[in-house]
């Protein structure tokens, strides 16, 4: 059976989709990878798997690594009212993943698009984007370009905003 990062892997491939591989032991939070000192290959993204008060919509959001996200403003401009990390159980049953694993390509697992997927339009402007493959124990590196590829072969509306 092919593993987690396998499958994003041989997705990637399968696009003609260019990008570098970063193996590292796990890590759990953004001050994990800094601390791991990872080459400057590109932009570290931090990924908020979220909720609305109603546990109705969830919504995956994609931003740098360094930006702080207001959550009650944030849900203000995605018409969501108050929201709120989801729990671990909402991200394996949406998402396929675990904490600290969060992860755009965790919209593979989403086959139903129960999820909504939002990035930060800043993030177009960086040469290349950081992110998990469906595990803590690499990072990827692409392009935005490229990711919006991976994401539309998915069938993915990628909805972006400012933060």
């Amino acid at each position: 059976m092919e593993d987690q990062k396998q499958r994003v892997y041989n997705a990637l491939d399968k696009l003609g989709i260019k990008y570098e591989v970063v193996e590292h032991e796990p890590v759990h939070t953004m001050e994990d990878m800094d601390r791991l000192g990872l080459p400057a290959k590109g932009t570290l993204c931090k990924n908020l798997f979220l909720r609305d008060s109603k546990g109705k919509r969830h919504f995956l959001v994609t931003c740098d690594e360094k930006k702080k996200v207001d959550l009650k403003a944030l849900g203000r401009t995605l018409g969501a009212g108050n929201l709120s990390f989801a729990s671990e159980e909402r991200l394996e049953e949406h998402l396929g993943l675990k904490q600290g694993s969060v992860s755009p390509f965790g919209l593979m697992n989403d086959t139903e698009h129960k999820v909504e997927f939002f990035i930060d339009k800043d993030l177009s402007r960086c040469k290349s984007l950081g992110i998990h493959p469906l595990e803590n124990t690499a990072t990827v590196f692409l392009s935005f370009k490229d990711l919006d590829k991976f994401l539309w072969d998915l069938d993915v509306d990628v909805i972006k905003i400012k933060l």
